[in-house]
């Protein structure tokens, strides 16, 4: 969003919302960007137990989470062009390395701000209104609370990691 750009009061909350939860710095600690800055491919891969998330899967899965709420902004509904399959949680690239965990890393950066421009760009008078389930506003909502909720979780992952019993 541009400095100069007229924007209504309740838009610009809901951006600073999503920013704050994604990339800006802000008072309730770290963001999801901030969870996965110097997370290597190694430590993006490593799971706490079979079957659990790690956190190449939640960055992608946060990705898509992005992707999806947009289009519910933008009512762009029905089958999409997200570039991972399958949806909601990706499967990890059968190359595993840094060069592919800081692409997914990017990935993650253009669905924010394909996020962020539906949001920038939605009509403030319809807010309120909504898919029959959650108000519009509710959605952008939910899309900060997801992203923290995702760096809380890769938070506790990292930790786990480093302070596990070696064998």
């Amino acid at each position: 969003m541009l400095a100069r750009e007229r924007v209504a009061p309740e838009i610009a909350l809901l951006i600073q919302a999503i920013d704050e939860a994604y990339d800006r710095r802000t008072w309730h600690g770290t963001n999801l960007r901030g969870a996965v800055r110097r997370v290597s491919h190694e430590e993006a891969l490593w799971r706490p137990a079979p079957g659990r998330h790690c956190i190449w899967e939640i960055v992608l899965h946060c990705a898509y989470y992005k992707y999806v709420q947009a289009r519910v902004l933008t009512g762009r509904h029905g089958r999409g062009l997200f570039p991972r399959k399958p949806s909601n949680w990706p499967a990890l690239p059968r190359a595993a390395g840094e060069v592919p965990w800081r692409e997914d890393v990017a990935l993650m950066d253009e669905y924010h701000q394909v996020l962020r421009e539906a949001v920038n760009g939605f009509d403030s008078q319809r807010l309120g209104e909504g898919d029959g389930r959650w108000t519009f506003a509710q959605h952008v909502h939910g899309a900060a609370f997801h992203d923290l909720y995702h760096a809380g979780q890769i938070q506790l992952l990292k930790r786990l990691r480093r302070t596990r019993p070696k064998p």
